[in-house]
């Protein structure tokens, strides 16, 4: 009996264009301003840091900003950079530049879900103030008090079958009564190989003929 649902966000409740066409873009554009101006602050000046660490040697303030605008050119999952990320998006949010992008059926079935007393979280390669940022500036409205949880990156990488051992260690339910949602077939072989029950997004083009996850079109199509 499934008592957790742990959702990815990108392809899954949220539109792969929102992330690539509007917060990716707005990052990069702002990045180097951002940095610039905020680089002798405790939250940002650790972020750097992880970032020399990361790359392994003592980086200026300028050389840091060519890495991070290299991460993102390269789509690349590095912890300090999407930390980074998420606090350039918080002012975009906060001036009303964009929403976080929501499909309706995930919004009405997480509240469902919700309601059902099903406990909600939340697993991205985003940062987790990145994720509660989404869910907080929603057409929908604040949708952060749906959800018991987020993980990033800090627990793992997503194709790595130990995060959602750690996840479930962490939630305290048998892997066998927790939910995956994803609409990546390498992170749902993960999450399988780790015990959990796994739902496979395919919101867009065919049903993928070689995974051997369950497949469904919305979460108006899941059953729990």
């Amino acid at each position: 009996m499934i008592k957790a649902i742990v959702t990815d966000i990108e392809g899954t409740t949220s539109s792969l264009s929102f992330v690539k066409e509007v917060l990716f873009p707005y990052a990069r554009a702002h990045l180097a301003d951002f940095v610039r101006h905020h680089a002798d602050e405790l939250a940002v000046k650790a972020l750097l840091e992880d970032a020399c660490q990361v790359v392994g040697e003592k980086l200026t303030t300028e050389q840091l900003i060519t890495q991070f605008i290299d991460w993102i050119d390269q789509d690349k999952k590095v912890t300090p950079l999407k930390s980074l990320q998420g606090l350039i998006w918080q002012t975009g949010y906060q001036q009303g530049d964009f929403n976080g992008h929501i499909y309706r059926d995930a919004a009405d079935n997480l509240k469902k879900w919700y309601a059902q007393g099903l406990a909600l979280y939340v697993y991205s390669s985003g940062s987790v103030y990145a994720q509660k940022l989404l869910f907080a500036h929603t057409e929908f409205g604040d949708l952060t008090p749906l959800f018991s949880g987020y993980f990033d990156t800090h627990i793992g990488g997503k194709q790595q079958i130990e995060s959602y051992q750690h996840i479930a260690e962490t939630i305290g339910l048998p892997a066998e009564q927790l939910l995956f949602l994803s609409d990546i077939k390498e992170e749902l072989d993960a999450a399988k190989a780790a015990g959990f029950v796994t739902i496979q997004l395919t919101r867009d083009g065919s049903f993928d003929t070689q995974t051997n996850h369950s497949q469904v079109r919305s979460f108006d199509d899941i059953k729990v």
